[in-house]
């Protein structure tokens, strides 16, 4: 009796789990670009995201804020390495194909504004940049390494 309502226990866990999954994600599917627009895919090959879904969302549970859609470029990936934070070394255990320059990738808000400090901030797809980023950075700025522009 006892291991039947364990697993019913876990079972209706599991389900509140997936309900409260669905919602943040049902929530975050109407996230808005820097622009105020929807937010667009930022890349899918390879899959980028905190949810792996191609676009720069976040939730409560993204302590990294990866919300920028940048492109990767040889300066940058070098001295993300040289921070600690290894973009390039594949890690098939973590589903991580490793990038190289010209790859975009749903980077988080800090590293990138790390990396303009340091003169190596790649260039950003505003279009497919979280509309949260502006609370770190202005639009001008990121303006000046957009790769697309704004009609």
């Amino acid at each position: 009796m006892k291991l039947f309502v364990f697993i019913i226990a876990v079972y209706c866990f599991s389900c509140k789990n997936s309900e409260v999954q669905f919602q943040e994600d049902k929530m975050e599917r109407s996230a808005k670009n820097v622009f105020g627009q929807p937010l667009v895919a930022c890349c899918t090959d390879p899959m980028t995201g905190y949810y792996r879904d191609g676009h720069c969302y976040t939730g409560p549970t993204d302590y990294g804020t990866h919300i920028v859609c940048a492109r990767m470029t040889d300066p940058f990936l070098q001295y993300s390495k040289a921070q600690g934070n290894d973009l390039i070394t594949p890690l098939p255990t973590r589903h991580f194909p490793g990038l190289v320059a010209g790859d975009y990738w749903c980077l988080c808000i800090s590293r990138w504004i790390e990396a303009n400090r340091a003169g190596v901030a790649p260039p950003i797809k505003l279009e497919a940049t979280h509309e949260n980023a502006l609370q770190y950075m202005s639009l001008e700025v990121l303006k000046t390494y957009s790769i697309q522009t704004q009609n």
